[in-house]
């Protein structure tokens, strides 16, 4: 099994050496289940179905294993420390996380950035209208857990908050899933996320397909297992491929 897994937001990414996987303590295993000798460059999308909580458990440290490494631009991320780590790693979750406290809390809580900065934020994250609408602006209230917000608004301040922090690794964890499709149409032909993460690895994880096709590179994991690793144009040509079959479902490509 795959005992090294390398992300590299400024080169490339290589898995290397198999090795027993019987004493880690976390799934290192499950997390590389023989997905070996792979490269990536800036962009790709993973079709994960299970172990991408042991993926993100084993790449923030939330536990650790006892064999096997991470290396993020070659570090060992067990070598640094977990400010040091977590805060060069940004997440977009399915399920967006926001405070009780004003928007502006939410998206700057250490006070870092200009409330131009901020506004210029909100606009690429297509924010900017809904924001300047509300009475209080960037002093509005949020509820606890964004309540008062709708899961596709949650998710495009998480959006938002990534654009002001612009970290060197980004993780897109469906992160589009819940808002409409106008707006998942206007991030992608707007290019937000690859114009405004141009210089960030992005690891997206997605179920739109359409959402990737503009991907370096597309991983597809069928139960752990790695089944293909190209550029989509490339997988879309090879009509046997599981990737063309998904497009094919998908509605975006035809058998004609």
């Amino acid at each position: 099994m795959c005992n090294e897994l390398l992300y590299a937001p400024t080169a490339l990414m290589t898995s290397e050496r198999e090795a027993d996987n019987d004493n880690s303590r976390t799934s290192m295993g499950e997390l590389c289940s023989r997905v070996n000798n792979y490269e990536v460059d800036r962009q790709r999308m993973e079709r994960v179905r299970a172990h991408r909580s042991q993926q993100q458990r084993a790449r923030d440290r939330i536990v650790e294993a006892m064999s096997g490494r991470i290396l993020i631009d070659g570090i060992d991320i067990a070598t640094i420390g977990l400010h040091q780590l977590r805060s060069r790693i940004t997440i977009i979750p399915q399920d967006p996380v926001l405070f009780a406290g004003t928007l502006r809390m939410n998206l700057d809580p250490f006070e870092a950035y200009t409330d131009e900065q901020i506004w210029q934020s909100l606009e690429h994250a297509h924010l900017k209208n809904f924001v300047k609408g509300l009475q209080a602006g960037l002093r509005y209230e949020i509820a606890e857990g964004g309540e008062n917000l709708s899961v596709g608004q949650r998710q495009l301040v998480c959006l938002s908050r990534a654009l002001l922090r612009k970290t060197p690794l980004l993780v897109l964890d469906e992160a589009t899933a819940a808002v409409d499709l106008e707006t998942d149409e206007l991030i992608r032909e707007k290019k937000t996320i690859r114009s405004e993460f141009a210089s960030c690895t992005v690891l997206t994880i997605a179920h739109r397909l359409n959402t990737i096709m503009d991907s370096t590179r597309v991983m597809v994991l069928d139960r752990g297992q790695l089944v293909e690793y190209a550029p989509p144009a490339q997988l879309l040509q090879d009509k046997n491929s599981v990737f063309y079959a998904m497009a094919r479902d998908a509605g975006l490509v035809s058998d004609r």
